[in-house]
């Protein structure tokens, strides 16, 4: 049996799923190895959710990626049958060079390496399995699935910054991410939900990291994401958009350096910064704080002021998509946001939103509203099976 086996790794966790390739791509595992230098936990789930493997380690056993990649890669040659023909790789930014899906070789590695500063929690870790791999199996094709390419359609116009020309053609531009997501959520539209599939889409990737997407018949117009992983709504632990002139204030006023600048923009802010108590909307819907209620309402308000921004982009909107995280899970803040679009013509239907189904608006609602769940994974699996016969 040919297999692919699928990689995402971030900065705590690896997580990676195996494709059988053979009449059709078919998922015969998944796994991650979570809590990385921390309480490292490795689960793998079978192609019928049945438990292969689920063993807790020792922070000192999987103090980091790298030791997290080899146990990982040693579960996965005792115990995994098949013949590994190529694997594929989540890479957060492809940068002005890469729009579509691309054979890694030293060349290709080096030109991704550039990329890090835009987005320095991913791009390193997305690369760091790559660079394995090529040390250990330099004749196994690998292929990096970009999350910037989907977004490469769009017009000169969105994707300039007003600053001198000079700088876009240096590759300053609004790049757009999340787009495995959104061209797998955008391939399932003409199924599943083909009223709308053909027309003016707005998709809302609500997780840990969160954007939204305007398409139209199928294809990426617009995205609330930019340059870097920054822009847009905010999310876990990122600001979203944001005043450059605050970080000239920190800078020069505050006397802050640009690695503290770095670390309180990713790491300390977002819905961690706004509530002080978590960046998991579970804990905030949970919490009596009144900072964690603030903090979900100024997510809800962000999100319904970017869908205004995108509608208007598309002149218009005829479908309102909820994927990932918190989009597929909460039907709490599905309600909230629904609540925000009223405007716009949207109707939520509370039994269907509260059992997840696909359609949650009512009958008689404009706009249609509609729960996708994600696969970034075999989005990445299809490219890589595509990239690598090619």
């Amino acid at each position: 049996m040919d297999t692919v086996l699928v990689v995402n790794a971030g900065s705590s966790s690896l997580k990676f799923e195996v494709f059988s390739i053979e009449g059709g791509l078919s998922r015969r595992l998944k796994g991650q190895m979570e809590g990385v230098g921390t309480a490292p936990r490795l689960r793998i789930k079978g192609a019928t959710e049945e438990v292969l493997a689920d063993h807790q380690h020792s922070q000192s056993e999987v103090p980091d990626l790298q030791a997290a990649m080899r146990l990982v890669g040693a579960w996965l040659r005792e115990s995994h049958e098949g013949r590994l023909v190529a694997v594929g790789h989540r890479v957060v930014h492809g940068g002005p060079e890469y729009g579509r899906p691309v054979l890694i070789d030293e060349k290709v590695l080096a030109d991704l390496e550039r990329y890090v500063p835009l987005a320095p929690l991913h791009q390193p870790n997305n690369l760091a399995p790559i660079r394995a791999i090529l040390a250990r199996r330099p004749d196994l094709p690998q292929v990096a699935c970009f999350d910037t390419s989907f977004h490469r359609g769009h017009s000169a116009v969105a994707d300039h910054y007003a600053i001198p020309e000079r700088f876009f053609a240096e590759g300053v531009r609004r790049y757009g991410f999340h787009g495995l997501s959104y061209e797998y959520v955008a391939s399932r539209l003409p199924e599943l939900a083909p009223e709308i599939a053909p027309g003016r889409v707005v998709v809302a990737h609500l997780g840990s990291g969160a954007s939204m997407c305007a398409l139209f018949n199928g294809r990426s117009v617009e995205s609330t994401l930019g340059f870097t992983a920054l822009d847009g709504l905010p999310m876990g632990t990122r600001c979203g958009q944001i005043d450059p002139g605050v970080i000239l204030y920190l800078l020069n006023q505050k006397g802050m350096t640009p690695d503290q600048i770095q670390d309180l923009l990713y790491k300390d802010s977002g819905l961690k910064g706004l509530s002080g108590v978590s960046n998991d909307v579970r804990a905030l819907l949970e919490s009596e704080d009144s900072r964690a209620a603030f903090a979900l309402e100024h997510f809800v308000h962000r999100i319904g002021l970017n869908a205004g921004m995108l509608a208007a982009a598309l002149g218009g909107m005829d479908g309102f998509v909820f994927t990932a995280g918190i989009g597929e899970n909460s039907p709490e803040m599905r309600k909230r946001i629904v609540e925000k679009l009223e405007w716009l013509g949207a109707k939520l239907d509370p039994e269907r939103n509260a059992a997840g189904h696909l359609l949650i608006s009512t009958a008689d609602s404009w706009l249609r509203v509609y729960v996708v769940p994600t696969d970034e994974e075999l989005m990445i699996a299809r490219h890589t099976l595509a990239s690598s016969r090619a």
